[in-house]
Formats: C-alpha cells, structure tokens, sequence
C-alpha cells in the first residue's frame, strides 16, 4: 500500500496524524449513526472520496475498496437475502425464499463495511504508521494499545500486499491465476497456504523486532520523528469530536422516538 513516503506530499498528507484520524473516526460514526444505505454512502462520497482526491490518491483508492469488497458484498447479498424473513419475496429456490428486506439489509451493512474499510485503507495510505503510534504514544496512550491500533490499520493493506507477492511468485512457477472463474478458484489454494504461513512468521519476526528494540520498557522515550501540530488542527479536532458525538446523540434519540 502507498503511503506518504511512496508519493508526492500533498496538504492531506501534511496534516497531523491524530487529524487524520479523527476525520476517519468521524467517518465511522457517521456510517454507523446513519439509518439508510444512502445516507451511509452519501458519507463515502462526500467525505472519503474528496479526502482520498486531495491526497492524489483516489484511483489506488477505489481500486483497492473495490478489491476488497467485492468478496464481502457477494457474500452479504446472499446470506442476508435468504436467511432474514420477510413478507416481499424476491426469488424462490425450493423452500428458500429470496426477501427484499434482507436484500435492503444486505446493502445497509456493505454501505457501512465500505465507509470503515474505506477509512482505515485512505488512512493508511496517507499517514506513515510510525508517524501515527508516535503521535498516539505522544498523547499519553500505552505503547502496547497504540501497537494494536496501528497493527489493526494495516491489516488490509498488509495482507493485500502479500498476495500479490505470493500471486506473482505463483505465476512465475507456471500457475494459471486468470481466466475463466474454475481456474481462479484453482489458483485459491495455492494462495491460502503461504499467505497464513508467512503471516505467522511475521508475527514471530515483529515480537523479535520489538524486543530487539526495548518495546516493553518503562520510562520516557525519544524519537527521531518530529511531528507538526497547530492550533487550528487543534480546533478542527476538537470540532469533529463533537459533530461525531452529536450524531451519535441524534441517533440514539431516533431510535428512542421510534
């Protein structure tokens, strides 16, 4: 996955790492405080898509949400569409009814799956992660939970990352990866296997890494990363904190009238 290294500085790149993740943050809430897929998508167009233009880094973007949900999606669709009840029946297969309110169920939950992965994604190509669990730390939270959230972050990139090694490393022993669907349905398992092993390695190679590097230890610490803060960026947080927390209270007396 890109990042801010990989490109050319742009002022969303610019901005300070707890800034941007508030306005993710604050993306998640609103997906979540929403009671329609519009709504919901409305979040993704009118706040992640501009954040992802102004950090140049819409098409790698969207090419990497379609990517990732489209799995989730198909999957949703058809679980949802036939195991929620409902009076309207879309589709019969034998005993199983296909319903529209599962189909609307199914929509509203991708919608939300889009705008948290589409976050944490825009997130992470836009922000180094050392510069993030900095700033974290720097705020007085624990290096072990600021790990985890950082870790957390990357998963889908890291992960993406991977198989495309192991996809091309496959190609170049002579497996067929493209074409008809029966042949990519092949080429799933000689996926699957490296994929979980080398992810387990890593995670052996991380606990080396920061042992090596004296994570656990007590007391002050320096860095060589120097972080940019104003008070505007201040504010603005400040002010997302509040609109979220005003969606969340818009929301919970919604469901109380109701």
């Amino acid at each position: 996955m890109n990042s801010e290294v990989s490109r050319t500085p742009t002022g969303l790149h610019a901005l300070h790492p707890l800034t941007k993740l508030t306005l993710m943050l604050l993306a998640l809430v609103a997906a979540a405080a929403m009671p329609t897929t519009l709504a919901v998508l409305a979040v993704f167009l009118g706040l992640l898509l501009p954040l992802a233009a102004w950090g140049r880094c819409l098409g790698a973007f969207l090419r990497t949400c379609l990517r990732v949900m489209t799995p989730f999606f198909i999957s949703l669709v058809l679980i949802q569409g036939f195991f929620t009840p409902g009076p309207t029946a879309l589709l019969r297969l034998g005993p199983f009814r296909y319903t529209l309110e599962g189909l609307l169920v199914a929509l509203l939950f991708s919608s939300r799956l889009l705008v948290g992965l589409g976050a944490a994604t825009l997130l992470m190509m836009v922000t180094r992660p050392d510069a993030l669990m900095r700033a974290l730390v720097a705020r007085g939270l624990p290096n072990q939970i600021a790990y985890i959230v950082v870790t957390a972050l990357q998963i889908v990139p890291t992960f993406q990352a991977r198989a495309h090694s192991i996809l091309d490393a496959q190609r170049s022993r002579g497996l067929e990866t493209e074409g008809r669907l029966i042949v990519r349905l092949r080429a799933f398992a000689p996926l699957v296997g490296p994929l979980i092993l080398s992810s387990l390695m890593e995670i052996e190679e991380r606990a080396i890494a920061l042992e090596a590097r004296a994570f656990n230890r007590a007391g002050r610490r320096t860095s060589l990363i120097s972080l940019r803060d104003t008070r505007g960026q201040a504010l603005l947080r400040r002010v997302l904190l509040l609109a979220g927390l005003a969606l969340v209270a818009a929301r919970l007396m919604l469901w109380r009238a109701a």
